[in-house]
């Protein structure tokens, strides 16, 4: 293993529910959705050889200012995958709610999205694609997206979520994650600030970032304009296809067109 902390691989994590391969060559994903101006620069490494990985394709995908993935309008919200209210999830005392299986429960009831364990089912996709899109890397291994600080749901600190293509496969699949002390100060504008009955999951009560190493995926922040640039380096093993962590999987939705 690399000593170079750029070089070092980055830790897999969980995929989660939301996930649409949508195969969307943009760079500009916001769609005009209100928030604050976030534009997300990652570098992405070969932790082999610890030199710039070209022509990798990334996906990120992340919910809006009220906690709504694109594709899932009608759930009106994320959802964590341990599901309710307080440190690191969990129910309310008693039998879980109708539906809920181990991972939470489904927004809005009905079957789990994107597959995966026993008991998940699919859920109809809308045709929204807001806070969704791809970029493949130069040749310094560089990528940008324009988008809007995300926004939180009940079990679920803030978080992007991306994977990363090479050679026809995916070689690695993660979560970014922000400061709290930024985090907190966003949380009182508008439209952050309408999650006045949703609980803001801090980063100590988040399963992902404690059980997964998601100190490994947080961003660094500075000041751009009337919003932020968030930087983040991955080192990732473009020949291996890890095995999936968490709630999620393999496959997700298949949106139009082949997968590069």
């Amino acid at each position: 293993m690399p000593s170079t902390p750029a070089c070092t691989l980055t830790p897999e994590q969980e995929e989660g529910p939301y996930y649409v391969d949508y195969d969307k060559l943009r760079s500009d994903i916001g769609e005009g959705k209100p928030g604050v101006p976030l534009t997300v620069r990652l570098a992405v490494m070969d932790a082999k050889r610890c030199m710039p990985l070209s022509n990798a394709t990334l996906d990120i995908w992340h919910c809006d200012a009220q906690g709504v993935y694109s594709g899932f309008t009608a759930n009106g919200g994320g959802f964590g995958p341990r599901g309710g209210r307080g440190p690191r999830g969990g129910f309310p005392p008693g039998p879980p709610p109708d539906g809920a299986g181990p991972d939470g429960p489904p927004p809005g009831g009905g079957p789990l999205p994107g597959g995966g364990g026993p008991g998940r089912g699919h859920r109809a996709l809308d045709e929204t694609r807001f806070l969704r899109g791809s970029q493949t890397t130069n040749a310094a291994g560089m990528i940008e997206f324009q988008t809007i600080y995300p926004g939180w749901y009940e079990g679920r600190t803030i978080h992007i979520h991306m994977k990363v293509h090479t050679g026809g496969h995916v070689s690695h699949t993660g979560q970014l994650f922000f400061p709290e002390d930024v985090t907190l100060k966003i949380a009182k504008q508008q439209p952050y600030a309408k999650h006045v009955d949703t609980y803001l999951t801090t980063l100590s009560e988040d399963h992902v970032y404690e059980d997964e190493h998601g100190a490994a995926g947080m961003v660094t922040l500075a000041r751009a304009g009337e919003g932020f640039l968030a930087t983040a380096t991955l080192a990732v093993d473009p020949e291996a296809t890890p095995k999936p962590v968490g709630l999620g999987g393999p496959g997700g939705f298949r949106g139009p067109g082949p997968r590069r």
